[in-house]
């Protein structure tokens, strides 16, 4: 049997130490029927549970920024109620559960938030269509935000932040990847500024440190990671030197002594390609989480070659609730169903069997 034994090696992230090194990646499921979390979620997280670390679906900051129609959102006292219901059901089933928190920016279609026009750093829009309750329609172009309205998104995100901790979350991770918000300021392709929040990799990271600065301001700094995707194209997303991008925000967040930084390594649709893993290993001097396309197999190497120090599984956790037990075991995989992904219900969600069923 190939051995995938650094996979079931503890670690530790943040303040937690995590009993394996296989993370639960944040995955958007369509679940959270007017945005509100459900018994349904908390079901389906708990029996994710064996991860070492479990992320939420992104889950929105502040009202009326719905990308895909039925994600959760953190903004509002019944939100909070309702989320317990999962940190309560992983924490009973012995998991540890960190909520991505995000801010959809242009992706964000008015049709699916009450006429609400979509923000972003820059009037550009994202190529091509989106789901929307009137079917596909073009994607809209964004209202460039001011920077009183950037100063109040960081708000939300800090408020967000107190918001998963009082919902019993042991940490929260900032989303800053796949062309939502925070990376549309990130990437060249999306942001033209010419004021302090664009040109130059510091102005462009300016509203990503600001939010950080007000997130690990509020409930401390190893509570919370930061995911990024600097090769993936996903949402018109690209940018014009994705290498020296990831070294320079592989340092800049050192300052911040974050639990982990999450590092996706790929791009969806392949249309850039590079080694970012090695540039933010040598850069980065924290907890190092990798993802995207990952065997177990490479996954255990990438770790037995210190190239990272855990490793985020998607789809295999979707499909897979006890996804460690079977690969620790060596059996075979539950295959994911596409079709059930985006879905309402409970099939395809909390009905794939476990090990032995």
């Amino acid at each position: 049997m190939t051995n995938t034994a650094p996979l079931f090696e503890p670690v530790q992230l943040g303040e937690l130490t995590l009993p394996n090194r296989l993370v639960m990646a944040p995955l958007t499921r369509c679940r959270a029927i007017n945005h509100l979390p459900n018994d349904l979620m908390a079901q389906y997280y708990a029996q994710r549970a064996g991860a070492g670390l479990v992320i939420t679906e992104c889950t929105m900051v502040t009202a009326r920024t719905s990308a895909f129609g039925n994600d959760p959102g953190i903004y509002s006292a019944e939100q909070v109620e309702g989320w317990k219901k999962t940190t309560e059901a992983v924490h009973a089933s012995g998991g540890r559960i960190f909520m991505q928190i995000w801010h959809g920016g242009r992706a964000c279609h008015p049709l699916l938030n009450d006429g609400r026009e979509a923000v972003a750093p820059s009037a550009v829009a994202i190529d091509g269509e989106t789901n929307t309750p009137q079917g596909m329609k073009p994607y809209t172009v964004p209202h460039e935000l001011s920077k009183e309205e950037i100063a109040a998104i960081v708000q939300n995100f800090r408020q967000a932040a107190a918001n998963a901790i009082a919902a019993g979350f042991d940490g929260v991770e900032v989303h800053g990847a796949n062309g939502y918000l925070i990376d549309q300021f990130l990437r060249d392709s999306a942001n033209r500024r010419s004021d302090e929040y664009g040109g130059s990799l510091q102005n462009r990271a300016r509203f990503l440190t600001e939010v950080l600065e007000a997130v690990t301001g509020e409930i401390g700094n190893k509570r919370v990671g930061l995911r990024l995707s600097p090769l993936n194209s996903f949402n018109s997303m690209q940018d014009s030197d994705p290498l020296a991008w990831t070294r320079y925000l592989a340092e800049h967040v050192n300052r911040f002594d974050l639990a982990y930084l999450h590092l996706m390594r790929a791009d969806f649709f392949g249309v850039q390609q590079a080694d970012v893993v090695t540039i933010a290993r040598e850069h980065y001097h924290g907890h190092l989480m990798v993802n995207m396309g990952y065997s177990a197999e490479e996954a255990a190497e990438a770790l037995r070659n210190e190239l990272a120090d855990s490793v985020a599984f998607g789809t295999a956790f979707l499909a897979n609730p006890d996804l460690p037990a079977r690969i620790k075991a060596g059996a075979a995989l539950n295959t994911p169903d596409p079709d059930t992904f985006y879905t309402a219900g409970a099939e395809g969600y909390t009905d794939y069997p476990f090990m032995g069923a």
